[in-house]
């Protein structure tokens, strides 16, 4: 049995190069053509394709799922959502995350991917339950990093509760790139030789070992890569999609792979490459090969976004103060993963740190609740001195944080009854609420209407 492929070049492609703007019908046009390629699964929905499709490109997330089913016949869908956080900023009851399953797998998705920044499992508990319970595939990823707290028997003890918790496969989600070959052979022999899971590895080309690493990954019996087709690929996002089915062909591992479908599918891919290139969104910097990033943990969308942030406040020439600032504002917050939405949190606190002359003289909302426990355990000890400088004497709550929530589906409901004509609007006013709702009147003034719309204004968000 060949090695599985899947296609990421939909979602995560896009946001780790060019801050996930590509738009519906770019997005359906190459799925239309890639469905006939042979993988085991396209990732085209979640991460932060809901909120940009709303607050940058004026599109219904929802509808994109539903438009890129209508043409994917042979292929799996999957996405990517935070556990208990789905893709939101902070966590959300669970009757919210059971609602969101169900309509995330009623409009088309057949494989949900689940991870948490912290790899605390509490927080996955209730999106793994629900996934199965509606018949969605459920695969929980494992947030890989490396410190001192970060080794293969933590990863291999992980792997062995996350079996437990019943998900159908395992991902090593690896979204700086860091993960090292020697590394990828000893962590997936040992998940392997310790759960009976399908293993999945998920990494980036940021740091140039990434391809290396898979084909160590292979050999020691990973079930599944993620791959980009190849104009995407490289820089921040995957390796190439062509490059392994080639590398691969008449071998033990070989993914037979329709490469006509995939040769159709590059000249497409090559125009919204080019077009973000000449409108600026896709930063040439983003495509280079970085070995630093094995130093800084920095992920590719990270990357992305850390760039827009600092373009926006005319402060590009302190990129490498923040790069090395990084890593200082993980270790004071317990070595956490840097992913979404840690990664937005550290990222745009050491921005914050650089440019403010201060270390912590501003800090991010979502770094105070963080410290309070809002997001769940902290991988290690925290730094007792910025702890008690950001939150004082308060308490830090330790059981799981959704724990201390009420049901609040029905009550969304009610509240945005005047806005809502579906589910799924209230889910998409839950998760993203002041975009959204600017985002819902705009698109049903227009269909009562039928007016044409009018031009976005697009503001500064520390959070692209």
């Amino acid at each position: 049995m060949g090695v599985k492929i899947v296609e990421t070049s939909l979602r995560d492609g896009h946001q780790s190069l060019f801050a996930t703007r590509m738009t519906t019908s770019e997005v359906v046009s190459l799925a239309k053509i890639l469905d006939d390629a042979g993988y085991y699964a396209m990732e085209v929905w979640g991460g932060a394709t809901f909120d940009a499709c709303m607050r940058f490109l004026n599109e219904d997330p929802w509808e994109r799922l539903r438009e890129v089913k209508k043409v994917c016949k042979k292929t799996k869908l999957q996405m990517l959502f935070r556990g208990q956080n789905i893709l939101g900023y902070r966590h959300y009851s669970d009757d919210v995350v059971d609602m969101f399953c169900k309509k995330s797998i009623e409009n088309g998705i057949d494989i949900i991917r689940v991870f948490d920044a912290l790899n605390d499992l509490r927080n996955l508990r209730q999106a793994v339950e629900s996934t199965k319970k509606y018949g969605g595939e459920c695969q929980i990823a494992l947030s890989y990093t490396t410190s001192p707290v970060h080794t293969i028997e933590y990863y291999t003890n992980l792997a062995k509760e996350v079996e437990k918790l019943g998900a159908d496969s395992i991902c090593i989600k690896d979204m700086a790139g860091v993960l090292l070959p020697n590394d990828a052979k000893e962590l997936i022999t040992a998940i392997k030789k310790n759960t009976k899971l399908m293993v999945e590895l998920h990494s980036h080309s940021t740091a140039g070992v990434c391809e290396l690493t898979y084909m160590a990954a292979i050999n020691a019996g990973c079930d599944i890569i993620d791959t980009c087709l190849s104009p995407l690929s490289g820089g921040t996002a995957q390796p190439s999609t062509q490059a392994f089915n080639t590398v691969l062909k008449n071998t033990k591992y070989d993914p037979m792979l329709n490469e006509d479908a995939l040769h159709l599918a590059e000249p497409l891919m090559e125009k919204v490459k080019a077009k973000y290139l000449e409108n600026g969104l896709l930063n040439p910097k983003a495509l280079s090969v970085n070995p630093n990033i094995l130093k800084y943990q920095v992920p590719g969308g990270m990357l992305s976004n850390l760039m827009n942030q600092l373009k926006a406040q005319n402060a590009m020439d302190r990129y490498d103060d923040v790069l090395k600032e990084i890593p200082n504002v993980r270790r004071d917050m317990g070595y956490p993963p840097l992913v979404t939405p840690l990664s937005q949190m550290v990222g745009t606190q050491s921005v914050l740190n650089v440019l403010m002359g201060e270390r912590y003289k501003m800090v991010v909302n979502e770094i105070k609740d963080y410290l309070h426990g809002k997001y769940g355990k902290f991988p290690a000890e925290v730094n007792k001195d910025i702890l008690k400088k950001i939150i004082g004497d308060d308490e830090i709550i330790t059981c799981r944080p959704a724990d201390l929530l009420k049901p609040e589906f029905e009550s969304l409901k009610e509240k945005y009854k005047d806005i809502a004509r579906s589910d799924e609007d209230v889910l998409s006013l839950a998760l993203f609420e002041s975009v959204a709702i600017d985002f819902l009147k705009k698109k049903y003034d227009e269909e009562d209407e039928k007016e044409e719309p009018e031009s976005e204004v697009i503001s500064f968000n520390l959070y692209m």
